[in-house]
């Protein structure tokens, strides 16, 4: 096939959507695939290297755009008639996120008849925790239905990353086919026999990845440790960049008696720091899967997770100690106290989680993927055959006529239909 993926930014390592997009690329590539890239690119770099790419412009919000800069983000935009031209003979466009761009590329791609896919990597609560509405339901309510009247309604086939995802979605009226795969973890992540390094041999090093924002809630971490009797025992170490970095530096002063580290490294790196790490937490209040959780207990770290109802990594706890009350740092602090007190415990666990990591494999869930593009395109035929299609409106078929002009195409848009479940 001829894949052709639209994300905001190709490149960061900060940004879990792009890395997922980039390592999916080159696995889908490996399988045979053609793998086209749009996406702004601010650099060019080893990982585009055999993929064909359409270096898009930069979008930049009035401010907002330091407070997305700090959270690993980019918006970018693009010209109609180089996106025409750029995404002709694919055999289906997927689309990671549901923005200004990929709304673009899916209108050209409607007029040019080639099959569209979409993905939802971004939660609602990515939105409203960094606007400080994070627990309101009705904010959260509203961002999914912008999400689904901007993307969701015109593509049929939705992957997500998870069945909580996809339970979400559907409870807030989405009506696609959902396929709930895991973005998946390659195997370079690894149990390694990596010592510590010289000045943490005497530390109980605790190691959470991700970006420094308000829904990872690292803030509780921070409580936890420091309410802790082992306090002056323990190592705590930060892998990610974000907006809270400055905030979290003073929480470091305030409540640890060794100085948080703030790491933002090497792939090859991080895998050394997981491995002589002792214990993983994932605090965060919203994932919609959380691959770094998954890398970490690839490694055999035992996780302590948020039980909260929006996020999809409390489904890795494989025993009640590995979950602690969401939002709750005495909860968290029991838990992390638990294990320091009780290894064996963490021992025995250890190479349960490095088995029940094999279901993650990168190339599977890929192959999952590379199916579902597949009965996408074989639906989107039969609907072309028929003369129906999944979702239009008055307003839409507005749009794709502008779009079909300015590309310099004839189209007739397609009859207008009442919408309805599949």
């Amino acid at each position: 096939m001829v894949i052709t993926f639209v994300v905001d930014m190709f490149g960061s390592t900060n940004n879990g959507t792009t890395v997922t997009c980039m390592r999916t690329a080159k696995v889908l590539r490996e399988l045979g695939n053609e793998v086209r890239i749009i996406a702004h690119i601010p650099e060019v770099h080893d990982d585009l290297t055999g993929f064909k790419v359409l270096n898009c412009k930069m979008f930049k919000f009035p401010i907002f755009q330091p407070l997305i800069e700090k959270n690993g983000m980019t918006f970018a935009t693009g010209d109609e008639k180089q996106i025409a031209e750029f995404i002709q003979g694919s055999d289906i466009v997927h689309l990671f996120t549901p923005f200004s761009l990929e709304i673009k590329v899916r209108r050209v791609a409607n007029v040019l008849n080639i099959p569209v896919t979409s993905a939802f990597h971004v939660q609602p609560e990515n939105v409203s925790y960094n606007i400080n509405m994070g627990k309101i339901k009705a904010v959260n309510c509203l961002v999914f239905k912008i999400f689904n009247s901007m993307m969701y309604k015109h593509t049929k086939f939705v992957h997500t990353p998870s069945k909580m995802m996809r339970d979400q979605m559907m409870l807030h009226g989405y009506k696609n086919n959902i396929f709930p795969i895991s973005n998946g973890v390659s195997e370079y992540f690894r149990p390694l026999s990596v010592p510590k390094p010289d000045d943490l041999q005497d530390k109980y090093v605790i190691l959470m990845i991700g970006r420094l924002s308000r829904e990872k809630r690292q803030d509780l971490i921070f409580k936890a440790i420091g309410h802790s009797q082992y306090n002056s025992q323990i190592q705590l170490i930060l892998c990610g960049k974000g907006p809270m970095r400055k905030k979290y530096e003073k929480y470091s002063k305030k409540y640890l008696k060794n100085p948080c580290r703030f790491e933002f490294i090497s792939q090859k790196e991080l895998l050394d720091v997981i491995n002589y790490s002792d214990l993983y937490i994932h605090s965060s209040d919203a994932e919609s899967e959380a691959i770094a959780c998954i890398e970490a207990f690839s490694c055999g770290k035992v996780p302590i997770i948020s039980d909260s109802k929006v996020s999809a990594t409390n489904s890795f706890a494989l025993d009640s100690k590995c979950l602690f009350k969401n939002g709750d740092y005495q909860s968290l602090q029991n838990r992390i106290e638990y294990f320091i007190e009780h290894p064996e415990v963490k021992k025995e666990l250890s190479p349960k989680y490095i088995e029940f990591s094999r279901q993650f494999s990168l190339k599977a869930c890929v192959r999952q993927l590379e199916q579902m593009f597949i009965l996408s395109i074989s639906d989107y035929n039969r609907e072309q055959e028929e003369h129906t299609v999944f979702f239009t409106s008055h307003h839409e078929r507005r749009m794709l006529k502008k779009t079909a002009k300015k590309i310099g195409v004839s189209y007739q848009p397609p009859v207008l239909l009442k919408e309805k479940a599949i």
